[in-house]
């Protein structure tokens, strides 16, 4: 049987609105598309939406950095042979708004970005070396394309 590619990867999500202030905007249904948008593999995924307390608490606590950041990926797989990737990802509602007013994007669109490449981490791609960071900025471009968001790289 021929693979067919149009088949997207199986995916498991669940949603946690720590914080509600976005759920209006960033609806399950849309998160659902735009983590599908990244997947190269199955996946089970849990995004957890959180305030900036949360966000600081959790950046602190797991990466020893004492404020909160866009979006955090905990990766559960790091087997490069195992069947499913399974990742919590969190998105820090006070700095998502903040960023995506200072860069003149739609919360959705800078959303989305954070989820893609929060999806991406959890898939083993990183952004330490200049590589590296490129492969994974063309990626993400070319899966927020697919979403109808524009490059957010091209815009800085």
């Amino acid at each position: 049987m021929a693979e067919n590619k149009a088949v997207k990867p199986k995916l498991s999500l669940s949603v946690q609105y720590a914080d509600t202030r976005l759920q209006d905007q960033l609806t399950r249904p849309l998160i659902r598309k735009t983590v599908q948008a990244a997947l190269l593999f199955p996946a089970e995924i849990t995004l957890r939406i959180v305030d900036a307390e949360e966000g600081q608490q959790l950046n602190h606590e797991y990466r020893g950095k004492d404020y909160a950041t866009n979006v955090l990926t905990f990766a559960y797989t790091e087997d490069e042979e195992a069947e499913v990737t399974q990742a919590d990802i969190i998105l820090c509602t006070d700095v998502l708004l903040r960023e995506a007013a200072e860069q003149n994007k739609t919360v959705i669109a800078h959303a989305q970005h954070l989820i893609v490449h929060g999806v991406l981490h959890a898939q083993g791609y990183d952004h330490l070396d200049d590589d590296e960071a490129d492969e994974m900025e063309a990626l993400e471009a070319e899966m927020l394309a697919t979403l109808g968001v524009a490059n957010p790289y091209l815009e800085q």
